[in-house]
């Protein structure tokens, strides 16, 4: 019987330019063993690259402002919103949508994940603002194998280990019995990209079994169950940081959600690793 242990690893707050690899190597050096995953977050990188926009310096069309006050206030506060069965926390915040920044967020993510994206109502073609400051979000990674490969090959040179480099994003794969699909862009092979909107429906009104997604694993040859099954265990360890949404985020603060500073994200633990071991189970 096979059995996975999780170690979540707290550092520092990944600002941009950071050297992450460097900080990945000090953060696992005592507590990485041969054969392990480790699974690193998307945004974490993303935002350590400065692969970011500041969305208050964007100017929303008339698309993007359609979506803000009525795609987002109407029909995700009200028929999507009671078909996914979300709380009446949730569908209160979506039904006063910011009119402004919502608009400047809907244009960024039209301008970088598309219109069928756009219609999402959070983490548009992975385009996240949580566990970021001000009116920041984080894109996702287009070369996340290769990045994985730079982790994977100085943990090799360095702690003379070998280990499996995921990198995970907390987007959801839904799983119907063995078809995986998600609305995320460029998943690890396996899983399929379908659509946005209408896959996220899918999974949520059927209530399939979901997990966090990821996007490549490099060091191992690693099929998809297997890997949904590695992600959704380190993304319980690791759990949601300063908050699963930007507006759980600025709650957490008592500020609004375009207030959010550096400080406040550094002073709170942040957990962008997390080591997963297998271990073998004798009955």
């Amino acid at each position: 019987m096979t059995k996975y242990n999780a170690l979540a690893i707290t550092t520092n707050y990944w600002k941009p330019r950071s050297i992450y690899i460097d900080k990945i190597i000090d953060a696992i050096e005592s507590k990485v063993e041969e054969c392990d995953f480790v699974v690193v977050s998307e945004k974490a990188i993303s935002t350590a690259l400065g692969n970011m926009v500041d969305e208050s310096t964007v100017e929303p069309n008339w698309s993007a402002m359609v979506m803000a006050r009525f795609w987002m206030r109407i029909v995700w506060g009200y028929p999507l919103g009671i078909l996914c069965c979300f709380g009446p926390r949730l569908l209160k915040r979506l039904r006063n949508y910011p009119l402004a920044s919502g608009s400047r967020h809907k244009q960024v993510a039209l301008q970088y994940a598309g219109f069928w994206q756009a219609l999402m109502f959070g983490s548009e073609g992975g385009i996240d603002g949580s566990n970021l400051p001000y009116s920041y979000v984080s894109l996702p990674l287009n070369d996340a194998e290769e990045l994985a490969q730079k982790i994977q090959s100085q943990i090799q040179l360095r702690l003379q280990k070998n280990v499996c480099v995921i990198i995970a994003d907390t987007d959801k794969t839904y799983k119907f019995r063995n078809f995986f699909f998600t609305p995320r862009p460029n998943p690890l092979k396996g899983i399929h990209s379908l659509g946005a909107s209408s896959t996220y429906l899918i999974g949520r009104v059927l209530k399939l079994k979901k997990s966090s997604t990821p996007l490549t694993a490099v060091g191992c040859n690693l099929g998809a169950s297997e890997a949904l099954k590695i992600t959704n265990i380190a993304d319980k360890a690791r759990g949601p940081g300063s908050g699963a949404t930007v507006w759980d985020m600025a709650a957490r603060f008592h500020v609004e959600v375009n207030e959010v500073s550096w400080e406040m994200l550094a002073a709170i633990r942040h957990k962008p690793i997390v080591i997963v071991r297998k271990t073998i189970k004798q009955d």
